[in-house]
């Protein structure tokens, strides 16, 4: 059983993010603390969120007092309801949040079932609740429950471990060897539907590609180059590589092939929805761009941007290295595509700017007087 936990400012938010599932039938509420429903028997999200934030005293010594969990057992892992609750309500224990205010949730959104919890980590004092070692302390937990009730450990889960490529860097030369390190085990290993997809997964690496089609004396042509980007993803000052000198495993005809088989086998797998899942868990918990990378990556997914030159975000990819799928975001959905996060990210920024230089000139003018 694997734990992802997030902290946050407000509880509106993840609240708002389960109660939706709840509406389209693919959530439930197993169990509560302290949080209560309405006697029609439905939970108000304003109405918990309030319920929230009246547990702790008005003056917290934490930034972010909520704490958003999910436990997510092995699929073959056959749960029924009270065992889930009893597992979560150990868990809370074991990481010293048993007496806090609390709702759980199954999730069946996805083919794997799984339970989150929303709780507070603020004791009637104000303090925050010890959370030292809190990784660590949280894995003893979910491999001592692994141990009581006989679960599918994660530790095997994860010996089928993420492939640790290296980018390329062109000081150390070789790079013909470098690009093939990364080039033909990312093509074997992971799915995508366009080139710009595919061109977001190798850029992680710093590596480019690009198409060349043409005629020469008079025969047309359709080649691939590989070339080599520096720390800020632009081209280094080195040649570029063909796709002939590595091989059939990093040709065009190789990549052509997978563009034309990744959307049937994403499709008969739902592959997209584990990755749209932890997109929209993300999003409701990020207040910046930065937050949102780190918060992706602890479900190892990677965030690929394009910018233009007045950096306007151009482009939206996440790179789930889990189910080794490569997303356009406006494959997930509108929401998460290009002009979506333009204007959550750069307008919210330039808002801010704005604000920030209109405070500015007020302080001279006043300093003037």
């Amino acid at each position: 059983m694997i734990a992802n936990i997030t902290t946050g400012k407000n509880a509106y938010g993840i609240l708002n993010y389960n109660q939706l599932k709840v509406n389209k039938g693919k959530a439930s509420v197993l169990s509560t603390r302290l949080i209560f429903e309405d006697p029609d028997g439905k939970y108000n999200v304003s109405k918990m969120a309030e319920e929230f934030h009246n547990s702790m005293p008005e003056c917290i010594r934490t930034e972010k007092p909520i704490v958003h969990i999910s436990l997510n057992p092995d699929p073959k892992d056959e749960i029924d309801d009270e065992l889930l609750i009893t597992m979560a309500e150990e868990y809370l224990d074991g990481m010293g949040w048993g007496n806090q205010p609390h709702i759980i949730y199954k999730h069946t959104d996805i083919e794997r079932v799984h339970i989150h919890i929303v709780t507070t980590q603020v004791d009637i004092t104000g303090r925050k609740i010890n959370d030292s070692h809190r990784n660590r302390r949280s894995v003893a937990v979910t491999e001592e429950l692994e141990k009581k009730y006989h679960l599918h450990p994660a530790k095997k889960q994860k010996q089928v471990t993420l492939w640790q490529l290296n980018p390329v860097d062109y000081h150390r030369g070789d790079l013909k060897n470098q690009i093939a390190a990364v080039v033909k085990p990312a093509l074997a290993m992971y799915r995508f539907q366009t080139m710009g997809e595919l061109r977001a997964l190798l850029a992680l690496y710093r590596i480019g590609v690009e198409e060349l089609q043409g005629s020469r004396a008079g025969r047309p042509y359709h080649g691939l180059i590989y070339t080599v980007l520096d720390e800020n993803g632009e081209k280094a000052p080195v040649s570029p590589l063909k796709a002939s000198r590595l091989g059939d495993d990093a040709s065009l005809k190789k990549i052509e092939k997978i563009l034309a088989g990744s959307e049937e086998k994403i499709k008969n797998a739902n592959l997209h929805k584990m990755t749209l899942h932890h997109v929209q868990e993300a999003l409701i918990e990020a207040p910046s761009e930065e937050a949102l990378r780190e918060h992706l990556k602890t479900h190892h997914i990677d965030l690929f941007l394009r910018r233009n030159a007045q950096n306007r975000i151009t482009g939206v990819t996440f790179i789930d290295h889990e189910n080794r799928c490569v997303f356009n975001g406006s494959r997930l959905g509108k929401e998460y595509s290009a002009n979506a996060f333009n204007e959550r990210f750069n307008t919210a920024k330039e808002a801010q700017e704005t604000n920030r230089q209109v405070k500015n000139d007020a302080n001279i003018k006043l300093k003037k007087r």
